[in-house]
């Protein structure tokens, strides 16, 4: 699982209409997939939040008991 960039990172460019007033943001494509899949991956812990967790041992165990280690 990767870190998420800090938003520092970006290189947003804006859009403005003609008072000067922000419409829109460009992203490189790059920048805009990696906020996606953040905001994917945040939204499925956000509904796994409630879910029992299972030990270590107990993953190790399942793994091995369906011959994947």
């Amino acid at each position: 699982m990767k870190i998420m960039n800090p938003i520092s990172d970006l290189t947003p460019q804006f859009v403005t209409d003609i008072e000067g007033k922000k419409t829109a943001v460009i992203l490189p494509i790059g920048e805009y997939t990696e906020l996606i899949e953040d905001l994917q991956d945040l939204a499925v812990i956000a509904e796994r939040r409630d879910e029992p967790s299972i030990s270590h041992a107990q993953v190790v165990a399942e793994l091995k008991k369906d011959d994947y280690l």
